[in-house]
């Protein structure tokens, strides 16, 4: 299978629903299950995804109402408390999703390589956490749970939940690729969470967030994969970090406004973007 080195953020087969051939970005409007197969092995420097965390958000759920409870929600353009639920959100389709991404991240990964992968907090009653850590444990080979202190006061009662992990896993075969020294903490403070408004994807994250681990683990001209990637702040993080990166996004509405976002930021070979 032909892979171009000069612009490794295209896929073979596949048409890009958006490609920005300077900065070397391609969204991919799919089921990452129908389009991850397509990439060559051992092709990928860094994976760094969000996926659904099988919580049925923005259903229903406390995220959901609290939209509407706080306003966020605009009279005129939507139904107040109007549920925006993420594909493949279920536990049974979650799971599912999940250890398949990372039996295929395996696979993609360069040696010495990693896939970052957010996940929920410590909030019970299910240890999420724990059975993602030993899925990717089985798949790659874990390697360490960083917190990222949101801020604020979180959700839920008794241990409000101010914090969310992002689990570390290491293809073997070579060194880690790894930039940070060691003086790097194990906890991220002073990038907060986005409370969403009623048109975003109910659970993002922040681009400062993503761009700090691009560039913990690669280097400029690498290729990021993120194949989870809802309004593509992987992908906005990895062109102001200059590197090629590829995204998969399941729905066509997020991709929209992802290609929306990346034509808005202005890119140079300095390295800095101008919003």
């Amino acid at each position: 299978m032909l892979h171009s080195t000069d612009h490794p953020e295209l896929i073979p087969g596949v048409k890009p629903y958006y490609h920005d051939g300077r900065a070397g970005i391609a969204i991919y409007h799919a089921d990452c299950r129908d389009v991850l197969p397509l990439i060559p092995d051992g092709t990928v420097d860094i994976v760094l995804t969000d996926p659904p965390y099988g919580h049925n958000n923005n259903d229903g759920d406390l995220i959901h109402h609290r939209e509407q409870a706080l306003g966020r929600v605009k009279r005129g353009v939507a139904i107040p408390g109007q549920a925006r639920p993420i594909v493949n959100d279920s536990p049974e389709a979650s799971a599912a999703l999940v250890q398949y991404v990372f039996a295929e991240s395996k696979r993609l990964l360069k040696r010495g390589c990693c896939c970052c992968c957010c996940c929920c907090g410590g909030g019970g009653p299910d240890p999420q956490f724990a059975r993602w850590s030993l899925w990717l444990d089985r798949a790659i080979g874990f390697k360490h749970a960083v917190v990222w202190d949101k801020g604020g006061l979180g959700m839920g009662w008794h241990y409000r939940r101010n914090y969310e992990l992002i689990l570390i896993a290491q293809k073997p075969g070579a060194p880690c690729k790894w930039n940070g020294g060691n003086s790097t903490p194990n906890i991220i403070h002073g990038i907060r969470g986005i409370i969403p408004q009623q048109h975003d994807h109910p659970t993002p994250k922040p681009v400062d967030l993503m761009r700090k681990f691009i560039w913990l683990h690669s280097h400029p001209n690498d290729l990021v994969l993120d194949p989870l990637a809802g309004t593509c702040p992987v992908l906005v993080a990895a062109k102001q970090e200059g590197r090629h990166a590829i995204g998969i996004e399941i729905e066509e509405r997020y991709c929209e406004i992802a290609a929306k976002r990346l034509t808005q930021e202005v890119f140079n070979f300095d390295g800095a973007t101008v919003p």
